[in-house]
């Protein structure tokens, strides 16, 4: 299915870096000429505490910001928000639209039979991805467990491309980005784990490409086609 925009929410805890995920694959789009907007959703900034992002990517501009009701997909960055409710949505896939995709980072089945059953009923595919242990095997810590949860999403929609990944991490790590509250803090965490700026870009950018060639080739053996259309040219 092509679409001029697909509107990805990603459900996560406080720490997991969901609203660094959002933002960045927003930058990416912007690197690969199409619009795009992210936007964060939460309440007390603490560690594992519920905790929303939204990234929204299309050909034409977009001027709606806030909560994304209707998500074309739906990340969830924590076995958590699904066995403990800890979603501003419930169920956790509210809202999706019918031939979605459901991204969940568990490496064992957490949906119950009739949430199978709903999910089949809309024709959403379901892809678990080791997302936490991909994170330790390639950049060596779990905070770079968001990077496999863009990583794993752009290869199945290519809403953005990797290169447009790499540029984004560049600009958000490679240079001086202004953060706020506990997105600064994580940030300062993950630049603490790697001795060099150099090393983090590399390690992020190996962990996003891994999660892109497992969610490619996922969507390609299960036949999902959701992707963003083409920019028309200028």
């Amino acid at each position: 299915m092509i679409k001029k925009r697909i509107n990805i929410r990603m459900s996560g805890l406080g720490g997991q870096g969901a609203v660094t995920g959002a933002h960045v694959m927003a930058m990416a789009a912007s690197k690969d000429g199409r619009f795009a907007i992210s936007n964060p959703f939460f309440g007390a900034e603490k560690r594992m505490a519920p905790a929303e992002s939204y990234c929204r990517i299309g050909v034409e501009r977009i001027y709606d910001r806030g909560e994304l009701v209707f998500p074309d997909v739906i990340e969830v960055y924590h076995p958590q928000v699904i066995t403990m409710g800890k979603s501003y949505t419930m169920p956790f896939y509210s809202g999706i639209k019918e031939g979605g995709v459901v991204i969940i980072n568990s490496d064992v089945p957490l949906l119950s039979d009739e949430d199978i059953q709903r999910l089949k009923d809309l024709n959403v595919a379901v892809f678990y991805i080791k997302g936490t242990q991909i994170a330790l095997e390639v950049a060596g810590t779990e905070l770079s467990t968001n990077m496999t949860m863009i990583g794993s999403a752009a290869g199945i929609t290519k809403c953005v491309s990797l290169n447009g990944l790499d540029l984004a991490l560049q600009e958000r790590f490679g240079k001086k980005f202004v953060a706020s509250g506990g997105t600064a803090t994580l940030d300062e965490a993950i630049k603490k784990k790697f001795a060099k700026k150099e090393m983090l870009l590399q390690k992020n950018f190996a962990t996003v490409k891994a999660a892109y060639e497992v969610g490619a080739e996922w969507a390609e053996k299960n036949k999902v086609e959701l992707q963003v259309a083409a920019m028309a040219a200028a």
